[in-house]
């Protein structure tokens, strides 16, 4: 019966690492460890205490500071795998781990799948011929000597490589070698890492290629097994499920994902989020439970792929709140009144929540205090509001269960309007034209910041004509987008003219629409 040898290399969390070799020893099977040199040497104490009495655990003879793609992980792996092989002579597979792995299957299973096959699971592509590498250099990881680190020195980085290149500092591949390329995460027969420790230690010229290579954990194991081992011992593929954005970054599964991972064809899974307390809870039961009974349905990269397609295109399987709501939607109301002055919004919504039973708010997406209704503190905060401007008019006329609001936009908003304009929702927009003489013209300048306490007026003076044109663009900018239902009302048009306006408005009857022409000061500055 298979016995695993569990190389893990971690670096953090020691707690995370304990309970992690406790789980998965107390089936029966290894663990080897080998913590980051580089990490807090009092964590490494704490895991070492914690683990010492446990004749299933046992950690690398050698810790290596590691550092991503360099060397020093494959130095890592090996120092691991080597004391896996002298201390536990029972095991028969040697499975690669991070502390962000766990099981999505149960020990028994995992027992089963590799008893079935006699194979090493290991994706190995040809590193020139295959398009494995989707970004970044390609041979340049192997025909020249990396000595730094892309990541801590990216300019010496790239200095050493642009200077190898203009003196003609290339290298061949080692003799009779093949490079091939894959993931880090796999799982090979003793046989075949008897072999591979063997090899490392009679080929000293291919370790001194790999050890100045670029990214070596996807190529040095993946090349020596097919190397080593017949082809047809060989399974391109890997046994732990992972999968990445297309900006190159590994997917993160939370605890909503527990049944997704159950249905994929592999053993783990990474990365779980350390913030996935519940998942880590149930795949860590589900590694003891004996179970074999698995529902094998593999859609997981394909639904990834489809579902962030969708979030592209504002469609989601799963939609977060705000976007379950993105829409106002179809059979909805929505009445928009614009003024630059907005006193004089804010008179006419005030009259008409005192005169009709239509919801009425001010400046939402402008000002903290927009008359609102309470809602648990979602209404808190006018930017997150306008970030979310569609789903905050649903939920308020969700919340009224009027079918149709009013609110206030300063006719700057000409974006937000149009976005408004796109929804399936029904607008209606009231522009309050207004009159603006240099008093206003000289304050408004102020309250927007043009000008400061101790700018001389003649600046002020000449800023006027400026703002006063910049006006009249808003306006005609509202006029050109052919809005559809867009009325005006003005002070010098009588009560009668915007009493109809009012009327198609808010389709009310004519006498309610000119009592609301008639509100006290409407339009007194």
């Amino acid at each position: 019966m298979a016995r695993i040898a569990f190389i893990l290399l971690c670096h953090k969390d020691p707690k995370g690492i304990v309970a992690q070799a406790r789980r998965l020893t107390e089936t029966g099977d290894f663990i080897a460890i080998h913590f980051d040199a580089r990490a807090k040497s009092e964590d490494y104490a704490r895991i070492s205490e914690e683990l010492v009495d446990n004749p299933r655990v046992t950690f690398a003879r050698k810790r290596v500071r590691c550092g991503w793609g360099e060397w020093s992980l494959v130095d890592a792996t090996l120092q691991a795998v080597r004391a896996a092989a002298m201390d536990f002579p029972q095991a028969t597979h040697f499975y690669m781990l991070s502390g962000d792995c766990m099981p999505v299957k149960s020990a028994e299973f995992a027992r089963d799948l590799l008893d079935r096959d006699d194979c090493d699971y290991i994706e190995s592509f040809d590193f020139f011929e295959s398009d494995w590498i989707k970004t970044g250099i390609k041979e340049e990881r192997l025909i020249y000597r990396h000595w730094f680190n892309e990541r801590r020195h990216k300019t010496l980085f790239y200095r050493s490589m642009e200077l190898q290149q203009r003196m003609g500092w290339s290298r061949p591949v080692p003799e009779g070698m093949r490079v091939m390329i894959g993931s880090q995460w796999w799982c090979l027969r003793r046989e075949t890492i008897e072999k591979i420790l063997t090899f490392c230690d009679q080929r000293r010229d291919v370790m001194r290629f790999f050890a100045t290579t670029w990214i070596p954990d996807e190529t040095f194991f993946q090349t020596l097994v097919p190397h080593l081992v017949p082809r047809g011992q060989i399974r391109t593929r890997t046994l732990t499920f992972l999968m990445f954005t297309d900006y190159g970054m590994p997917v993160t599964f939370y605890n909503d994902h527990y049944d997704l991972l159950l249905g994929q064809d592999y053993l783990f899974a990474r990365k779980i989020s350390p913030e996935a307390l519940e998942l880590k809870e149930r795949l860590g039961q589900l590694w003891q439970s004996g179970r074999r009974d698995f529902a094998i349905s593999g859609e997981g990269r394909v639904l990834h792929k489809f579902l962030t397609g969708q979030g592209r295109v504002g469609l989601r399987f799963a939609p977060r709140a705000w976007e379950s709501q993105a829409q106002i939607g179809r059979g909805k109301v929505l009445h928009v009144i614009l003024s630059k002055k907005w006193h004089f919004a804010k008179r006419l919504t005030r009259a008409i929540r005192e005169r009709t039973a239509i919801p009425a708010v001010d400046y939402l997406f402008n000002e903290e205090e927009a008359h609102l209704p309470h809602m648990g503190g979602l209404e808190q905060g006018w930017v997150k509001r306008h970030r979310h401007r569609r789903a905050m008019i649903a939920m308020l006329m969700r919340q009224d269960g009027a079918g149709r609001m009013v609110l206030c936009l300063d006719p700057t908003d000409a974006a937000l309007l149009a976005d408004l304009a796109a929804d399936r929702a029904e607008l209606r927009v009231l522009f309050i034209d207004s009159d603006f003489d240099d008093d206003y013209l000289r304050g408004h300048i102020a309250r927007v910041g043009l000008v400061g306490v101790d700018t001389p007026p003649e600046r002020t003076e000449a800023l006027i004509p400026v703002v006063r044109r910049d006006l009249a663009h808003e306006v005609e900018t509202l006029r050109d987008m052919d809005l559809g239902h867009f009325g005006v009302i003005r002070a010098d048009a009588g009560s009668d003219a915007n009493a109809a306006v009012l009327a198609r408005f808010l389709d009310v009857p004519g006498d309610l629409a000119h009592d609301l022409a008639e509100t006290p000061h409407l339009f007194a500055d």
